[in-house]
Order: C-alpha cells, then structure tokens, then sequence
C-alpha cells in the first residue's frame, strides 16, 4: 500500500523532494519515522524489474516510460476544450466516456484537489465531446456523452443542455421538453431554484395569430403551482 501511494503520489506531482514526500504521505508520525517509511517503499520498488522510480539527489521522479492515465485524460480533455481544437479532429477520446473518480476511496488530503479539478475537467470536455458527435451526426455517442455528465453530476444545469441538445438535434422535441420538465423538478426539490432563462431559451417558439412569441413551448416555471 505503501508503495502505492508513492506512485500516485509522483503520477499527479511528477516530482517532489524526499522531505515532501515523507511528510506528506505519512504526515501522523514523526520525521524520522516517515522517512524510514519512504525509505522501505522505495526500496520495495527498486526490487522490481523495471522500477517505476528513480531518484536525482534528493528529488524522486517517476522512471522514463512509465505512462499515467490521469496525463492522457488531461490531455485528451484539453485538446476537447482548448482553444486550438479544431472541429474536424479525430478520433475523438472516447476513454473519457469510461472510468470514474480518481483512486475512489483514497482519502487523503493531497489527492482532494486533484480528484476535484480532474472530475470538472472531465465534465467540461464530456460537454464538448457531446457537441463534437452532435455535428457529425452521431446522435448516439453524443446521447451517452452527456448523459454520462450528467451521471457524475445530476445537478449541472450545463450537462442537462447537452444532452437537451442532443434531443433537439434529432427533433425529439418532446423528449427534450420531458427531460427540461424532470430537471426542473430535481432542480427546485434539491436547491429551490429553476433553470436559467439560457436553458429555457433552447427551445423552439410556439406560433400564435401567426407571430412568433416569447413563450417557449415547455411551461414557465410555477406556473402550475400558481394555476393549482
């Protein structure tokens, strides 16, 4: 478990001084005791074939060709929502449709933050991957990408659009205005708020005498608790 934790450690730091690294993994005990901790770790690791570590002095760096998943998810996240995508890349990272959390049931301190900026990276690039089938017509991979943001986060009014999107994409417009509906009942049960108007703004308009009006064709919010 030890051993472990050092690798997932120098996976999200890529590097780190051997003082850092003791503290921070085993931060209950005393110093001398920690060190001699990392010490057995490292030595545990240098056992194997290939080990996984090396050190430079005091700092210890993973070992050249050891790949970590958590870089090539950021970089296929950020080559999805960066400013220099271009529509017409391919393939497109279908990985970020899998996985979960990072290292779920780890409760460490250090990984908090990571665990946290991956998940919204994640969630923005989910959104845009969406798009991305959305123009190419493939209404089925944009379907599961969004609805697996919103899995990860039933609350994110962003994922909700998404998969709205996809919806009117393929003019399933009932199905949209069923899914707005349902949100707006989590949304006001869970926090006692309604969807933006951007979100009601999806929607098509609905004719009268001829006109096109401001009225969108899912109900406003509270209008039938108003009208019993």
């Amino acid at each position: 478990m030890n051993e472990q934790r050092l690798l997932a450690y120098l996976g999200l730091h890529k590097h780190a001084t051997r003082s850092v690294v003791a503290g921070t993994l085993w931060p209950d005990v005393t110093e001398e005791h920690a060190h001699g901790s990392l010490r057995t770790a490292l030595w545990r690791l240098r056992r194997a074939r290939h080990p996984a570590v090396r050190t430079d002095g005091d700092t210890l760096h993973l070992a050249d060709g050891v790949s970590v998943d958590v870089d090539d998810l950021t970089r296929a996240a950020l080559r999805l929502t960066g400013p220099a995508h271009d529509a017409g890349d391919a393939p497109p990272p279908l990985g970020l449709l899998e996985g979960g959390d990072l290292l779920p049931g780890w409760d460490e301190e250090w990984i908090s933050f990571e665990r946290e900026r991956l998940r919204q990276l994640r969630l923005h690039a989910l959104e845009s991957l969406s798009t991305w089938f959305i123009r190419r017509g493939c209404y089925a991979l944009a379907l599961e990408a969004a609805l697996k943001c919103v899995a990860i986060e039933p609350l994110r009014e962003s994922a909700h659009c998404a998969l709205v999107a996809v919806h009117l994409a393929e003019n399933n417009v009932v199905e949209a205005i069923r899914h707005y509906e349902a949100f707006s009942r989590l949304l006001r049960e869970e926090l006692g708020l309604e969807p933006s108007a951007r979100f009601a703004g999806m929607f098509p308009y609905r004719a009268k005498d001829g006109a096109r009006t401001s009225s969108p064709l899912v109900p406003v919010p509270g209008t039938r608790d108003r009208l019993g």
